[in-house]
């Protein structure tokens, strides 16, 4: 079995990032097209000297252009830094600022749950539009004796959407939480039993050895 499997990019960051990212996506676009316009074509350039429009305006517009595009791609970019996946021995769960790997050991349980029945409504006006795009995704909640961190510290660097109750539980949103879900089950099923096999007395296995030599002889 490989010692890790693939990674599960986590919808919420996603879903988060991707109307700022298109947003200012669009904002450099148009305002680089606007620049170049008015900087270099002709039929613009009149236009330009007819409102006096000075060369800090067209250096500032610029340089507006060059920052959202840079921010967009920045943004874009979050989606494929913020994922989980399983290890051999532990669930890794990377975001752009937090790298945490939570043992087999911790995890009691992992089941699904419908977005809905974990944050149920009535939300808040800034959050309705958010939860109702993530209504329809199921969630892998991951059910755990303690938290590899504090919650506090947990809290600084992670949505509010990961933490369905007070209980130390986690709700990973995945694009296809069924894949994910066996793919957890599979690594965390091979730990458990290469830990139960290590606790075999090997008094016993040096005993059976010698009486199967005996025999033999």
């Amino acid at each position: 079995m490989p010692d890790r499997g693939n990674r599960h990019k986590l919808v919420i960051y996603s879903h988060t990032v991707d109307p700022w990212w298109r947003l200012l996506l669009s904002i450099g676009v148009v305002q680089a097209i606007t620049a170049v316009c008015l900087g270099y074509i002709p039929y613009f350039q009149s236009a330009r000297q007819a409102y006096d429009i000075p060369d800090t305006s067209m250096v500032l517009m610029g340089g507006t252009a060059v920052y959202c595009l840079l921010m967009a791609f920045i943004l874009a970019s979050i989606r494929y830094f913020a994922y989980v996946q399983p290890w051999s021995d532990h669930l890794r769960l990377v975001t752009p600022f937090l790298r945490l790997k939570i043992s087999y050991r911790r995890i009691h349980q992992a089941v699904s749950a419908q977005f809905e029945r974990l944050y149920p409504p009535p939300y808040k006006r800034s959050q309705r539009n958010f939860c109702r795009r993530l209504g329809g995704y199921t969630a892998i909640v991951i059910v755990m004796q303690a938290f590899p961190l504090s919650r506090f510290a947990l809290r600084m660097f992670l949505s509010p959407y990961f933490f369905p109750d007070q209980t130390p539980r986690l709700a990973l949103l995945v694009p296809d939480w069924i894949k994910f879900s066996n793919e957890l089950e599979s690594f965390r099923g091979s730990w458990v039993q290469s830990q139960q096999a290590s606790r075999e007395d090997p008094r016993q296995a040096l005993y059976s050895s010698i009486s199967n030599q005996g025999w033999d002889g």
